[in-house]
């Protein structure tokens, strides 16, 4: 891949980084701790273009994935929640695209007047049952980031041998919301259930679900750099500012090889990520490194929040420091939407399936 910006992607990065060191950073503790995410935030980022970007280029959007990882990273460098429900948004709304709508308006979607969800990677496949009125689903999709306020939901069904990505109106009949167990991490992410019960969606719109699938993890990873890279600035902040025995901790050899752990870790992680986005952009298979992306940024996420609350110390456990929100999503986003087992499962098969085996 080209490692090298667009003018576009560059101008949306820092857009959106703007915004959120500007207006998003001094209100995460409250979206943490309220676990909602103000209507005013969600405008601001309708107004960006940031909620539409996705969308086809009539219609408003037209930026490449690249370009909308990068938006979604700095925005989880400021809040974790509020990234995980804007990448939600996206995935929902490249589906809802292709899809022609699915019964939403586009215009809205961009606005963030309406939010729609679709899962950030891997999820059951709901069961289907033949009827004479169409194709009745039923199921229950846990913990579906964006379900409690979307006005539509994309979810995954086997319609015989091709799994589809089917776009859901809230208020088709038999479709319920259900909220979710309190979570420790992404709080403000509008986590929820998602019941379907005999739903007759035989004529409903969807798409091929890979598509979504590959996006979704594209989009977590993003967030999952995001959150690594708060951390290591968090830890680096600490450092600078905490004395030990007359002298900063940041002057300690041992701090700075931390430091520079976490700092070649967090690129990597980006590189990753980038690259699946760019296959995507580039019509490329992208499974594998959607896969590899995912697996690497959540784990480093986890690593990098665990060494930040280590340079801390006992201060780290704390909430007066936002080391304790990160190492918390950090923990969540190694298995929502997918645990780590089920990143390397799609990697292994690839592997052997490369291998001619």
């Amino acid at each position: 891949m080209d490692v090298e910006l667009t003018d576009v992607q560059r101008e949306l990065r820092d857009a959106v980084r703007a915004f959120a060191t500007d207006r998003l950073a001094p209100r995460a503790a409250e979206i943490d701790a309220t676990a909602g995410v103000p209507a005013e935030v969600l405008g601001a980022l309708g107004d960006l273009g940031v909620l539409g970007c996705l969308l086809p280029e009539a219609e408003g959007g037209g930026v490449d994935r690249v370009a909308a990882a990068l938006a979604v990273e700095e925005l989880a460098a400021a809040s974790a929640a509020v990234a995980a429900r804007v990448a939600a948004h996206l995935v929902a709304t490249t589906a809802l695209g292709r899809a022609r709508g699915g019964g939403t308006d586009a215009a809205r979607l961009a606005r963030g007047e309406d939010l729609a969800c679709a899962p950030l990677g891997p999820a059951a496949m709901l069961r289907t049952t033949p009827r004479a009125d169409g194709v009745a689903v039923e199921g229950r999709i846990a913990g579906l980031v964006g379900a409690a306020d979307a006005a539509a939901a994309v979810v995954l069904m086997a319609f015989g041998d091709a799994p589809s990505a089917v776009v859901v109106a809230r208020g088709t009949p038999g479709v319920s919301v259900v909220p979710a167990l309190e979570t420790s991490g992404l709080r403000g992410a509008a986590t929820a259930d998602l019941v379907l019960r005999r739903v007759p969606l035989g004529g409903a719109p969807r798409v091929p679900a890979g598509d979504v699938v590959g996006l979704g993890r594209v989009l977590l990873a993003a967030v999952a750099v995001g959150v690594a890279r708060a951390a290591a600035a968090a830890a680096l902040r600490y450092a600078r500012e905490r004395r030990a025995f007359g002298r900063a901790l940041v002057d300690f050899q041992g701090t700075q090889w931390k430091l520079a752990d976490m700092a070649t870790a967090v690129e990597a992680a980006r590189l990753l990520t980038l690259r699946a986005a760019s296959q995507a952009d580039r019509g490329l298979p992208y499974t594998r490194e959607a896969a590899t992306a995912k697996l690497h940024a959540a784990q480093t996420a986890m690593t990098v929040a665990t060494q930040a609350v280590q340079i801390h110390g006992g201060y780290g456990y704390t909430r007066e420091f936002p080391v304790e929100r990160h190492f918390r999503d950090a923990a969540t986003l190694l298995v929502v939407a997918g645990t780590p087992a089920a990143e390397r499962r799609t990697i292994g098969a690839t592997v052997l399936a490369e291998a001619g085996r």
